[in-house]
């Protein structure tokens, strides 16, 4: 499909965007619809919060601060109960 025809037909009827590609087409613009759709069309896929994308980024660093006195201070840093924290770091 044409992209520069699809650019302007987006431009002149936005509100004909199906949801929830309106959303991200009125957040971010024509092109990270146009290429995230391209890149995945046709496939079902489930867009997990912000905090399960990063969760390992998260442990990862928990792991590397963890002075095995520190479970309370990185729970509250982290947002981790302390019992997790603990099967984070592998002392539960």
């Amino acid at each position: 499909m044409n992209k520069s025809l699809l650019r302007q037909s987006a431009i002149l009827h936005p509100a004909e965007i199906m949801q929830p590609y309106d959303a991200i087409y009125q957040a971010y613009g024509f092109d990270v619809v146009y290429d995230f759709v391209e890149h995945f069309g046709g496939l079902t896929i489930y867009v997990p919060n912000i905090r399960k994308v990063f969760s390992g980024c998260l442990e990862q660093e928990a792991r590397k601060e963890f002075n095995g006195f520190n479970v309370a201070s990185l729970s509250k840093k982290y947002g981790y109960t302390e019992r997790h924290l603990r099967r984070i770091v592998g002392q539960a």
